[in-house]
């Protein structure tokens, strides 16, 4: 697939020695949907900001379609759109003068018939002609998605974009995210929320103190790290887990209600048979089972911890 986004040794390391951002290579395809994952203060503001020009890297190159981000920056930066975590807007103007403006600003024909059907999509049209200082929190946060779409971007920062919205606002919004793509709009979202990434993203980097970790497809992810697990719930809780049990892949909750075997789901002995019968040979009788499968939250905190303890 081709790229349209590719950054190549891309670093900044502020006057005070502070590394924001060591040197990464990242190529974003076209038409998909790419989720940074990281921790507070890991960086992912600082890629964003050094791709659409709003910081000054130290050093690296980044192209957009071709357009060098630097000696093209206003041929580069036509072609994005952001929607950065600050509300930054003025709280005095409204939905449609705002779209209109930033649509002028990028050098855009004005085209009120495609501001219409951006604000109906964003379930502004009512609210058009409100100040901002009079809209909810979720309706603000729809205004500068609107500034961001106004000119029409073939790519979309979305940086934090469900942080402090309520659940049917970010399903509104995850359904205008897949609209997006269906129209060829390449998405790049930062978020905490672990399942926006693993229910919207094509694929996904981890970045944690300033160092991209990992790049993945979603679902290559999910079967080369994602582990499987067997919660058996007892009929009488243990104590302790007996040593005919004992294996570093078997623990007991706290209240001695439940094992949990964690176990590779791909591989041809997964071990479950011979926990069958050691439970049979122990006495050990069990209400229920059920089988879970890593979610990317908990691969996403695996990939930080190891980060962590290289560091230390």
């Amino acid at each position: 697939m081709t790229s349209i986004l590719t950054v190549a040794g891309l670093h900044k390391t502020y006057a005070s020695g502070v590394v924001a951002l060591h040197p990464t290579d990242l190529d974003v395809r076209k038409g998909e949907i790419f989720a940074l994952l990281g921790p507070n203060g890991a960086g992912k503001t600082t890629l964003i900001s050094l791709i659409c020009g709003l910081v000054s890297p130290s050093g690296g190159h980044v192209s957009v379609a071709g357009h060098d981000h630097v000696k093209n920056f206003r041929a580069a930066r036509g072609i994005i759109g952001l929607v950065p975590q600050e509300m930054n807007i003025d709280i005095f103007t409204t939905p449609m003068r705002a779209a209109r403006l930033s649509r002028g600003l990028f050098g855009k024909k004005r085209d009120d018939a495609y501001l219409e059907q951006l604000l109906r999509d964003l379930s502004l049209w009512e609210k058009r002609d409100a100040r901002v200082i009079e809209l909810s929190g979720g309706m603000k946060r729809r205004v500068l998605i609107a500034k961001a779409l106004s000119h029409e971007p073939d790519i979309l920062f979305l940086d934090e974009p469900t942080a402090g919205v309520d659940v049917e606002l970010r399903r509104d919004m995850w359904n205008l995210v897949r609209k997006l793509q269906e129209r060829g709009v390449t998405i790049i979202l930062t978020t905490h929320y672990i399942e926006e990434a693993e229910e919207m993203a094509d694929r996904v980097g981890v970045i944690n103190k300033g160092r991209l970790l990992l790049v993945d497809d979603k679902d290559h992810l999910m079967a080369r790290m994602g582990k499987r697990q067997l919660i058996v719930t007892l009929k009488e809780p243990l104590a302790a887990i007996p040593p005919a049990l004992a294996s570093a892949a078997l623990t007991l909750s706290e209240d001695g209600q439940k094992l949990v075997y964690s176990f590779d789901g791909h591989a041809q002995e997964t071990g479950i048979p011979d926990l069958m019968t050691a439970l049979k040979t122990e006495n050990i009788a069990f209400s229920d089972l059920d089988a879970r499968r890593s979610s990317l939250e908990d691969i996403f905190v695996d990939l930080v911890a190891e980060d962590r303890s290289k560091a230390a």
